[in-house]
């Protein structure tokens, strides 16, 4: 299945770590939603994100790779990429953006944000993944 999909990530202590070409970025404590997107196999893109023991490649896998990172939910929903964008855009209304992180390949300011809860899943039409 083509699609998006959105990590909701728990952070459980404020931490700085080095992502990638971005450098070291400060994280505080608390929830954040980060939205990707895999044009060839959702599940397994989801999957890879769930694994502890994956190659780094991607901002998310720095952050992932922390003892003090855990993703919590995953919402997904059948979509072509650009909808990636515009479900960043449309997150970046709830929550803080953590500028430059996951928009490398896109003119977006982020794709990953700091939220205060997980209430904007409701309004974003998205189903919920289970393992």
């Amino acid at each position: 299945m083509k699609g998006i999909y959105i990590l909701i990530i728990d952070i459980d202590k404020n931490l700085a770590t080095k992502t990638g070409t971005l450098g070291r970025i400060k994280f505080t404590k608390g929830l954040y939603a980060y939205v990707g997107s895999a044009q060839n196999n959702l599940e397994k893109r989801v999957l890879r994100h769930l694994s502890k023991h994956k190659k780094i490649k991607w901002h998310i896998d720095y952050l992932l790779n922390n003892k003090h990172a855990r993703i919590l939910k995953v919402f997904y929903k059948k979509a072509n990429k650009t909808q990636e964008c515009k479900t960043a855009k449309n997150i970046n209304n709830f929550g803080s953006p953590i500028n430059g992180f996951g928009s490398s390949d896109c003119k977006c300011k982020s794709h990953l944000f700091k939220i205060k809860n997980l209430s904007m899943t409701q309004k974003l039409n998205f189903d919920e993944y289970k393992k």
